[in-house]
């Protein structure tokens, strides 16, 4: 049987499964990221801990599905909600994500007991392209070799059906090959048909587009605002700073609504980028340009000279089977949970063994940390031990709680 555990290593590091996390590398509104070091394959990742209370506030916390192991009277595995159903989805389908510049999601550890969501992506130790404001900034010829990164990325992600809603440069990791790798989709969207129709603000305010600003506009195209982002971002990359600042939120969204963009005196800058930015940070989202039209532009492929591979050439569709959707997430359970059943099998007994403790002392048992309950660890019991199966909840491991971050509203 392989379980996990969660221990305190000292003040700074602690094991979580086969992780041992370190020292903090990250930081954003949802969570931090942390240093995570795997004792299996010897490498190290980067842990996102995540606070699903500040998700819930910000997104809405569906209801808990019936335990995954439990059968109706039909005989029949129940349905999980299909808000939770469209979440466990979205994140297989994130763990199949496979394109050089989209940063690799390994695995997602849920502690129902805490407030913490675990995700495990691939190290980028390189970290972020750029922190803004900065006055390091890159030349016109480096920011066209990332923007193209960029574009090929939020390309394949719009392939996939999900819209990114927090590209900026921190969000922008750099390889070992010096190419950029998007991460941090905790506020994508996934959606259905050409394109998504969203209704909820999300993001960083810099970045957001003017019709999420707007109180006219109820609804909004999830492509073009990944197309806003990509031009403030690209703005930054060439001028150390956004288009549009201020230290007051509502100064900010004025701004963004109903300024002009403007562009310094120095560093100087081509026609064609000019260009560029003003078409992706076009107020309008309905005459704003799309993706497809950006690898077509001049200064996007050197006057034809070295042009953008076509979507097929480096898309291909993520399927995901419905085991890999009801295996998305591992949760984390409590440790006293797996000494019960570990007891329960080791006695034949299928009584409590700590009732007699709980007696003795006029209170429940618990014991400290967490444990990953393996599901071959019940698959394998109730084989030698039918009763088992009447005594437990079923396939323990899999209940998970999400917020459903996927509107999931299309536009055919």
């Amino acid at each position: 049987m392989v379980t996990a555990r969660r221990m305190n290593l000292s003040e700074d590091s602690m094991q979580l499964n086969q992780y041992k996390l370190k020292t903090e590398i990250g930081k954003g509104s949802y969570g931090v990221v942390k240093l995570a070091y795997n004792e299996n394959d010897d490498k190290h990742y980067a842990m996102k801990v995540l606070s699903k209370k500040k998700l819930m506030k910000q997104y809405g916390f569906p209801r808990r599905p019936p335990p995954r192991g439990s059968k109706s009277t039909s005989g029949q595995q129940p349905k999980a909600p299909a808000p939770l159903e469209r979440v466990y989805q979205e994140i297989a389908i994130l763990k199949k994500l496979d394109h050089p510049n989209i940063v690799k999601l390994v695995e997602v550890l849920d502690d129902s007991t805490e407030d913490q969501l675990h995700m495990v992506f691939e190290l980028m130790s390189k970290g972020p392209v750029m922190e803004v404001p900065t006055d390091n900034l890159f030349s016109e010829e480096q920011a066209y070799f990332y923007f193209r990164d960029i574009i090929l990325g939020i390309e394949y992600l719009h392939y996939q059906k999900i819209i990114h809603r927090d590209i900026k440069p921190s969000n922008l990791l750099l390889g070992d090959d010096g190419h950029i790798k998007i991460a941090d989709f905790g506020v994508s969207n996934q959606f259905e048909g050409n394109d998504a129709l969203l209704s909820s603000t999300a993001g960083t305010p810099a970045f957001m587009a003017p019709e999420t600003l707007s109180d006219a506009r109820k609804c909004f195209h999830g492509k073009a605002l990944d197309v806003w982002a990509i031009g403030v971002t690209l703005y930054c990359l060439v001028f150390g700073k956004c288009p549009f600042m201020d230290d007051f939120i509502l100064a900010l969204h004025a701004k963004i609504k109903s300024w002009p963009v403007e562009f310094p005196e120095k560093p100087e800058i081509s026609e064609g980028l000019k260009d560029l930015l003003l078409q992706m940070l076009d107020k309008n989202p309905d005459t704003r340009i799309t993706i497809p039209q950006i690898k077509l532009l001049p200064w996007v492929t050197k006057n034809g000279a070295d042009p953008l591979p076509l979507e097929e050439e480096h898309c291909s569709v993520v399927e995901v089977t419905e085991e890999e959707v009801m295996n998305s997430v591992k949760l984390i359970s409590s440790l006293s949970t797996v000494i019960l059943v570990k007891a329960m099998l080791r006695k034949r007994s299928f009584g409590n063994p700590f009732e007699f403790q709980s007696r003795k002392e006029g209170r429940s048992m618990s014991a400290p940390g967490n444990l990953l309950i393996d599901k071959s660890l019940f698959q394998n019991s109730t084989k030698r031990h039918p009763s088992l199966r009447k005594e437990s909840s079923g396939d323990v491991g899999k209940d998970m709680e999400l917020p459903d971050v996927c509107e999931n509203e299309a536009i055919s």
